[in-house]
C-alpha cells in the first residue's frame, strides 16, 4: 500500500499545488466569498467522491485483465467481451478507436504533468521571497533535466524511496489542512453537497469556467487504474481511501479555511498553509513529490508505448528492461528524448503553471470518457450485468465526463489546443503505421508460397544440408519465409534443422510457458513454431528456443543457431489510400523502426538480415 503511494497517487497527490488556486482565479469572474469557497469546496470534494472513488475505485479497478489495467488492457478486455457476443465490424472499429483516442490523449498528460507539477512546486520560492522569481523557469528547467536523465537507470533503484515521501507528502497535507480548519471550522459546511448545487446555480454563466478549474484536482484519478498492474486492485483502493482521499480533501478544506480567513492568500493558498519557516522545506518536499508524479507519468507513457508496438500501432523502437523482477519497468530512449524536447519547450513557452493550466484537463477528461465507454461495453458484455443498470451506470458517469469535456473545450485558445494537437499526431502516427503495417503485409501476400508442398519440393532435389539450426522470422507460418527463399537461391544451401518462427502479440499483459508456444514437425528436418508474448512482455527469441527444448525435447546448441530475418520497404507508389504526407512518415517510420534483433532479442553475432523491395 505504502509503495502504491509512491506510483500511483503521485499526479493527484499533488494536485492541491494548483488546483485550487485555479478555482479562485479571478479570471472566472467570480466573487470571492463564503458562499463561493464553501461551493467550490463541495464541487472538490464530490467530485472526488464520484469520479476517482465510485468511478475509479469501486467499479473501473474490477477490470481486471490478468492482473492489469490501462486504456489499452481495458481495449482488449472490451474486444474480448465483443468476440464472445458475435458483435458486427463496426463495434470492433469503435473499440479499437475508442482505445487509440484514450492512449493517444495520454501522451498529452505526460507532457504536461511534469512541466505544471513542477514549476507549481518551485513558484513557492516566491511565497518565500520575490528574490527568486527570475530563477523559477530555470530551476525547473534543471530539475526536469535532471529527471528525464535518469531515467535510464529505471526506477527500480529510486522505487524504495516513493512511497515513503509521498507517505510523509499525504500527511504534511493532512496536518496542515487540519490546523486551519481548526481555526476556521465553518468550511465543513462544504461536506453538504447542496453547497455545490448551489454554486452552480448561482454561477450559471461562470460555472463551465470553474468546472474546468475543479477538474484539475482530479487529474491523475486515471492512474489508479493505469497502475493497477503493478501492485493489485486491493493495496490501491487501501491506500486511496485511508490515506490518499483523507489527506486531500483536508488540505482542499485548509486552503479553504485559510482563503475565508485571509482573502489575500489567494494568490498561493498552498503555501500560504505553512508559516514562513516553513516555506523553504514545504519547497523541497513538494519538488520531490512532483518529481515523483512526472516519474509516474513518464513511466506510463513508456509502458503505453511498449503496448502500442506489440500491438502494431507503432513500428519497433529500442527497449530497456530495467528491473529483473518488475517486467513493466522499461525504458525507451526515443520516447524519452523526445518527451524530455517537450516538456521543457511547454516550461520555456507558458513560464508558469497558472498558464499551463490552461492546457491540462482536455486531454484527461477525453481519455476518462473512453475509460467509461469501454468498462460499460465490459460490464455490459464480459460481466453479464443487468444491461439497465449498466446503462444508467454509464449514462451517469459519461454525463460527468462530457461536463468537464464541455469545460475543458473553453480553455482550447488558451492553450488547450496543445494537448489536442499533440493527440492528432499521436493518433496520425498510430493509424498511419497500422495502415502501412496492412499494405506490407498484402504485398507479401501477393508473393506467398505455401510452405508444405514448397518442403515436398526440396525433397524431389534437396540442396547441400549443413550443420546447425536455421531460425528464420516470419509473419506468416503457413508460407515459406523471403529469407530463406533467398538464402536458397544465393548460398544453395540448407541447415541441418529448419525452424520457421512466428512471433505473436496476444491482447493479454502475459502469456504463460504452457500457453506459450504452439510447434509443428515438419518433413524433412523443418520445424514450424508459432511463439506468443503479451502486450506487457519483450519478445525474447533465445528464451523461445530454449523452452521449445525443454517441453518438445528438441536439443538445439545455441552456437550452432543462425537467425535469418528480412527486412521489408515499400515504394510509396504502393500504399493506396494514404495521402503524400503519410505515406512520407510510413516511409519516415520503417527506415528508423529499431532492428529485429534489438526487437526479438537475436543475438548480433548470429543474425542474417536480408532485405526486399516492393514497387
Amino acid at each position: 500500500m505504502v509503495a502504491a503511494l509512491g506510483v500511483v497517487f503521485g499526479d493527484i497527490g499533488t494536485s492541491p499545488l494548483y488546483a485550487f488556486k485555479e478555482c479562485l482565479s479571478p479570471a472566472h469572474g467570480v466573487v470571492l466569498d463564503r458562499s463561493a469557497v464553501l461551493g467550490l469546496l463541495s464541487l472538490v470534494l464530490w467530485g472526488l467522491m464520484l469520479v476517482v472513488t465510485l468511478k475509479y475505485v469501486v467499479f473501473v479497478l474490477r477490470a481486471d485483465h490478468d492482473g492489469e489495467g490501462g486504456i489499452l488492457a481495458l481495449q482488449g478486455l472490451a474486444g474480448q467481451a465483443l468476440e464472445k457476443g458475435g458483435a458486427r465490424p463496426w463495434a470492433w472499429k469503435a473499440i479499437a478507436a475508442l482505445g487509440l483516442v484514450g492512449a493517444a490523449m495520454f501522451y498529452g498528460d505526460s507532457l504536461i504533468t511534469p512541466a505544471i507539477s513542477v514549476l507549481s512546486a518551485v513558484e513557492g520560492l516566491e511565497v518565500a521571497t520575490p528574490v527568486f522569481k527570475p530563477y523559477v523557469v530555470p530551476i525547473t528547467l534543471v530539475v526536469l533535466i535532471g529527471l528525464f536523465l535518469v531515467q535510464r537507470k529505471g526506477t527500480a533503484s529510486v522505487g524504495r524511496m516513493f512511497g515513503p515521501v509521498m507517505l510523509l507528502w499525504f500527511g504534511v497535507l493532512a496536518v496542515s489542512g487540519i490546523a486551519h480548519i481548526i481555526r476556521n471550522p465553518q468550511v465543513l459546511e462544504a461536506i453538504d453537497p447542496r453547497w455545490a448545487l448551489q454554486f452552480l446555480l448561482t454561477h450559471r454563466a461562470q460555472s463551465l469556467g470553474v468546472l474546468g478549474a475543479v477538474f484539475l484536482a482530479f487529474t491523475g484519478g486515471e492512474a489508479l487504474y493505469a497502475d493497477m498492474g503493478h501492485f493489485g486492485a486491493a493495496p490501491i483502493r487501501l491506500a486511496w481511501v485511508f490515506i490518499a482521499l483523507p489527506a486531500l480533501v483536508l488540505n482542499y478544506f485548509g486552503q479553504g479555511a485559510l482563503v475565508l480567513a485571509d482573502p489575500a492568500a489567494i494568490d498561493n493558498p498552498f503555501f500560504r498553509l505553512f508559516p514562513a519557516w516553513a516555506t523553504l522545506p514545504m519547497v523541497v518536499l513538494a519538488a520531490c513529490a512532483t518529481v515523483i508524479a512526472s516519474q509516474a507519468v513518464i513511466s506510463g507513457a513508456f509502458s503505453m508505448t511498449a503496448h502500442a508496438m506489440h500491438m502494431g500501432y507503432l513500428p519497433r523502437m529500442r527497449i530497456v528492461q530495467t528491473s529483473d523482477s518488475a517486467i513493466g519497468q522499461v525504458y525507451l530512449p526515443t520516447v524519452n528524448w523526445l518527451l524530455m524536447a517537450g516538456v521543457l519547450l511547454l516550461v520555456l513557452a507558458f513560464r508558469s503553471s497558472g498558464a499551463l493550466s490552461a492546457a491540462y484537463g482536455i486531454a484527461v477528461s477525453v481519455t476518462m470518457l473512453t475509460t467509461t465507454l469501454l468498462a460499460g461495453v465490459v460490464a455490459w458484455r464480459l460481466w453479464r450485468w443487468n444491461p439497465v443498470a449498466v446503462g444508467i451506470g454509464v449514462g451517469l458517469f459519461a454525463l460527468v465526463d462530457l461536463t468537464f469535456i464541455v469545460a475543458n473545450s473553453l480553455k482550447i485558445a488558451e492553450g488547450g489546443w496543445l494537448t489536442l494537437v499533440v493527440a492528432a499526431m499521436v493518433m496520425f502516427v498510430f493509424t498511419t503505421w497500422a495502415q502501412g503495417r496492412r499494405v506490407t503485409e498484402q504485398a507479401a501476400a501477393e508473393e506467398r508460397i505455401e510452405l508444405t508442398p514448397f518442403i515436398d519440393a526440396l525433397a524431389v532435389d534437396m540442396p547441400h544440408r549443413v550443420h546447425g539450426t536455421a531460425v528464420f522470422m516470419t509473419a506468416d507460418p503457413g508460407s515459406v519465409p523471403h529469407a530463406l527463399l533467398h538464402n536458397l537461391k544465393h548460398n544453395q544451401v540448407l541447415h541441418d534443422r529448419v525452424i520457421i518462427l512466428c512471433v505473436r502479440s496476444r491482447p493479454v499483459p502475459r502469456v504463460y510457458p504452457a500457453g506459450r508456444l504452439e510447434v509443428e514437425q515438419l518433413a524433412h528436418g523443418f520445424w514450424r513454431v508459432t511463439a506468443y508474448h503479451g502486450f506487457m512482455e519483450d519478445p525474447a527469441v533465445p528464451e523461445y528456443l530454449r523452452l521449445m527444448a525443454y517441453q518438445h525435447g528438441l536439443h538445439i546448441e545455441s552456437m550452432s543457431t543462425s537467425y535469418f530475418t528480412s527486412r521489408a520497404s515499400l515504394g510509396l507508389g504502393r500504399l493506396p489510400g494514404l495521402g503524400v504526407l503519410r505515406k512520407a512518415l510510413f516511409g519516415t517510420l520503417q527506415r528508423n523502426a529499431a532492428r529485429a534483433s534489438d526487437y526479438f532479442g537475436l543475438p548480433d553475432n548470429r543474425l542474417i538480415e536480408i532485405g526486399r523491395r516492393a514497387n
